[in-house]
């Protein structure tokens, strides 16, 4: 993201009043402070003779020689496709970040935030992640109703959590924490290196802040989920903690 815009989204942000797409861009400050910066930066250009005995090159003299040599990559050495590659590269950032959502979520919620990311780049992503390809199966089980006993809450007030084990994926990470919208079926999932309280409290504050704090969250009775630190922070944002018992499926069946 840093170097798309440093290679052409500045211009375009300062042009259209810093916004994109008619909402404001995200961090405004910091990037109207870079763009400043960019503006004062000064660029001097040196000579220096390029043949010279070596018995009289100093330290600029060499520098030039490696410069000359890195000049002579032939074509096929170079990297012609580093834009492609700064792209999937931003789109992965966008699709972890965002929960593991589908290819059109991941879209918005890019476009929300002002990054520019094709509906291919996301594709790939998604059919390259390693997460994904794991709760997959358990994304296409219906979820359990239990006659209507979601009906009297509102999309956001209700919420179940798990967490589910993998094998270790290349970038260390061994667990999934999913959460499920109850009224909605809607699931969110956020791969951690580590099951801990404060990850799960850290994760669980990242979801609420953009779906609204809850009512009611449900969870097994497990101790990462059990413990002073989520009860207290639960308490002072007045939410119902509801634990079920574990390894008892029904009693948490949107989850399961």
């Amino acid at each position: 993201m840093v170097t798309n815009a440093l290679w052409g989204w500045l211009q375009q942000w300062k042009q259209s009043n810093w916004q994109h797409r008619g909402k404001p861009i995200w961090d405004v400050e910091l990037w109207r402070d870079i763009a400043a910066r960019l503006e004062k930066l000064i660029v001097k250009v040196r000579h220096v003779d390029a043949h010279v005995p070596k018995s009289r090159a100093t330290e600029e003299h060499e520098n030039n020689q490696q410069v000359d040599q890195a000049a002579k990559i032939e074509v096929a050495q170079v990297d012609l496709d580093w834009q492609r590659k700064g792209e999937l590269f931003i789109a992965r950032w966008a699709h972890d970040t965002s929960g593991h959502q589908g290819r059109d979520a991941t879209y918005r919620w890019a476009c929300d935030r002002g990054v520019d990311l094709s509906m291919d780049a996301i594709s790939q992503i998604i059919h390259e992640c390693e997460t994904c390809a794991a709760i997959k199966p358990a994304k296409r089980l219906k979820p359990l109703w239990y006659g209507g006993r979601w009906l009297k809450y509102k999309y956001g007030e209700a919420w179940q959590i798990d967490c589910i084990a993998l094998p270790q994926t290349h970038q260390g990470k061994r667990y999934v924490l999913t959460m499920v919208e109850a009224t909605t079926g809607w699931l969110e999932t956020y791969p951690v290196p580590h099951f801990t309280r404060n990850t799960i409290l850290g994760l669980e504050k990242q979801v609420l802040w953009r779906h609204g704090t809850p009512e009611r969250i449900e969870s097994d009775n497990g101790t990462h989920f059990w413990n002073n630190l989520i009860d207290t922070w639960a308490k002072e944002h007045g939410i119902d903690l509801v634990y079920h018992i574990p390894y008892h499926a029904p009693a948490s069946g949107k989850i399961e």
